[in-house]
C-alpha cells in the first residue's frame, strides 16, 4: 500500500491542511494519507496556549475521521526526541514493511529540502509529493523525477500561526477551521491570552 506522511504539528489543523489531504487522496497518487502529528518541543511551547498535545492530536482525528482514506497518526509520540523526518520514515518502514512510504511537503519546505537532515537518504528510499505554496517555483531535477512528484493541488494561503494570532486576539476564525475544531477550541479556551 502507497502511504502518504503529512506531517507537521498542526497547532491547530486548518482547512487548508484539510483541502490538500483530500486532494491527494482524490487524485490517486497514494492509498492512504496519514495526518503524522509533530510532538511541540515542552521547551519551546508558548506557554500562553495552554495547548497540549491531546488536543492538537483530537482536533486532527475530527478532521481524518470523515475523510475516506485519510488517518490520524502519534507514532512521532513514541519516537526518541527530537524526532527527524527520515527517522520517522525508517521506523515507520520497519515497522510496515509491506507498505510504500510518500512524504508530503508543501513548495517551501521543498526549496529547503538540501538542508534536511540526511535529504539525500529520504530521496533515495522514499517518494516525495510536493503541493504549491503562492510564492513558491518547484524545480525538480531530471534525476529527482521518478521519485519526486508536485501535484496540482489548490494553493491555499493559511497558517497556523495566524489563526493562533486571530484567536489570542479575539477574532473569529470562522471558516479558517472546520466547525467541529473550532467548537472544540471554543470549548477548551484553546489560544486564548490569559486575560481573554
Amino acid at each position: 500500500m502507497k502511504i502518504g506522511i503529512f506531517g507537521g504539528s498542526f497547532d491547530p489543523i486548518h482547512t487548508g491542511h484539510a483541502i490538500i489531504a483530500q486532494h491527494i487522496i482524490s487524485c490517486g497518487v497514494v492509498d492512504r494519507l496519514w495526518f503524522m502529528v509533530s510532538p511541540v518541543n515542552p521547551l519551546k511551547a508558548d506557554k500562553e496556549r495552554h495547548v497540549t498535545d491531546t488536543d492538537r492530536l483530537r482536533m486532527v482525528e475530527m478532521v481524518s475521521r470523515p475523510m475516506e482514506g485519510v488517518e490520524t497518526s502519534a507514532f512521532e509520540f513514541t519516537m526518541p526526541k527530537p524526532s527527524y523526518t527520515i527517522d520517522t520514515l525508517n521506523a515507520l518502514q520497519v515497522k510496515f514493511p509491506d507498505d510504500e512510504f510518500y512524504l508530503v511537503i508543501g513548495a517551501d519546505n521543498w526549496e529547503l529540502f538540501g538542508k534536511w537532515r540526511n535529504s539525500e537518504e529520504i530521496l533515495e528510499k522514499y517518494h516525495v509529493i510536493i503541493y504549491p505554496r503562492l510564492g513558491y517555483e518547484v524545480v525538480i531535477p531530471d534525476d529527482l523525477k521518478d521519485r519526486v512528484s508536485l501535484v496540482d493541488a489548490p494553493i491555499i494561503e493559511l497558517s497556523s500561526t495566524e489563526i493562533r494570532e486571530r484567536l489570542a486576539d479575539g477574532q473569529s476564525v470562522r471558516y479558517y477551521v472546520p466547525d467541529e475544531v473550532l467548537g472544540y477550541i471554543e470549548r477548551h479556551n484553546l489560544y486564548l491570552k490569559p486575560n481573554n
